[in-house]
């Protein structure tokens, strides 16, 4: 049976299969991206799919294969959000029970579109891997079918479809950029592209605070990180899956790791040029665009999903700006005596600096008639701008030291 596992039959069948519920995803060339890279740089929107992510596909398959008997059980799984959310409109369209374990970390809006679906939710530890345990013992306690993630052959092909479509519309497409969490998403993207197109070169993305799969890899063996700590929660996972690894080690090209500063700025990148909210999962692939070192080459960036509650989405927002210099805070040291805080404001009003918030401290010194500490948060279009306010505060005697930007 494992040997008709992700054959180019089964790919072609859940192809079918899932077109009943998923959206074909079209490509969008990006001309920002291309300019900026050298490359023809194309988007596989899978945030503008039906619940928010492609993971509908994958579960929507592995439902599909289930024997009435096992789908009368009622299924359970555990996710971050993302397959939650596939699970339950997938067990909605069967009309079955679908339980759902979610890590207590996951963004408020996964958690209640996934009970909008009509799955029954349970909230259980930190992290992917600690809600699985107890998605586990829910399973065998209650008798539920259990439809993992990621490490699940089935789930893998659905998510597979995605490189069908690429290859479809894009036939000449050279590499295929793909987020890695558990691996589910690479597992199906990288085995059918090369069944397809053993030339296409197809490039892993991980957080580099959870690159469980590059670990292994170099391992040659799954292992589970100690920790994982990035703001990418759909791809915060220690350990990949164990059935789809060999899969991974044979079809991927190659594995980049971003920081979560890049995917901050990816965040503005794609709010700014394509108007599109896509979750720090999604924006691995759009960061890993500034590590390719090629030129001239047709990329797919797969953004696998846009399901980020406007709290996480307002926090990266600001620390984008923050990152792009068009905020920032500087600290003065002034007399205490009237007039000088005119002053200061004088000299950022000529460069054309915003000030949005002001902090008085009286207490950085014993003497406060020699100095009191005005720290300055402001508003600049960018580096340039705000080098140049810096430097009109130091022509006029001040010594702007800068500190953390204060929003």
């Amino acid at each position: 049976m494992a040997g008709e596992k992700l054959s180019l039959d089964k790919f072609e069948e859940a192809y079918e299969i899932v077109r009943e519920v998923a959206s074909e995803t079209k490509l969008i060339y990006s001309d920002y991206f291309s300019s900026q890279t050298g490359n023809k740089v194309y988007l596989k929107p899978e945030n503008m799919q039906l619940t928010g992510a492609y993971k509908l596909r994958g579960a929507y398959y592995k439902i599909s294969t289930l024997s009435d008997e096992e789908r009368s059980r009622g299924l359970i799984t555990a996710s971050a959000g993302n397959h939650a959310q596939g699970v339950a409109y997938a067990a909605k369209c069967y009309g079955v029970k679908a339980v759902i374990v979610m890590p207590t970390t996951t963004p408020l809006i996964k958690v209640n579109r996934t009970k909008g679906y009509g799955a029954e939710v349970v909230l259980y530890g930190d992290v992917y891997d600690e809600a699985c345990a107890h998605a586990y013992e829910l399973a065998e306690k209650n008798g539920y079918t259990f439809v993992h993630p990621f490490d699940d052959l089935d789930v893998a092909t659905g998510q597979g479809t995605i490189a069908m479509e690429i290859i479809k519309e894009l036939p000449l497409v050279d590499y295929i950029l793909v987020p890695i969490g558990g691996g589910g998403l690479a597992t199906g993207v990288s085995t059918l592209a090369k069944l397809l197109n053993p030339k296409i070169k197809i490039i892993g993305v991980e957080p580099a605070g959870a690159n469980c799969m590059q670990e292994s890899i170099k391992a040659g063996k799954v292992l589970t990180l100690d920790q994982v700590n990035t703001i990418a929660d759909g791809t915060a996972v220690k350990t990949p899956g164990t059935k789809i690894f060999p899969y991974v080690s044979k079809n991927l090209d190659d594995i980049i790791t971003v920081e979560d500063e890049e995917l901050v700025v990816a965040f503005l990148d794609m709010v700014e040029n394509h108007k599109m909210i896509v979750e720090n999962s999604g924006l691995l692939t759009v960061a890993a665009l500034k590590h390719l070192n090629l030129k001239n080459k047709k990329v797919v960036s797969i953004l696998s999903g846009g399901n980020m509650d406007v709290i996480t989405m307002s926090s990266v927002v600001q620390q984008g700006l923050v990152l792009r210099d068009r905020i920032f805070t500087v600290s003065v040291l002034l007399p205490d005596k009237p007039g000088e805080l005119s002053h200061v404001a004088d000299v950022i009003a000529k460069q054309n600096g915003n000030v949005i918030k002001l902090e008085h401290n009286q207490f950085v010194s014993i003497n406060r008639k020699a100095a009191v500490e005005l720290r300055i948060t402001l508003e600049a279009y960018g580096t340039e701008h705000k080098n140049q306010i810096i430097e009109a505060l130091h022509k006029n005697g001040y010594q702007p030291k800068l500190v953390r930007a204060s929003i």
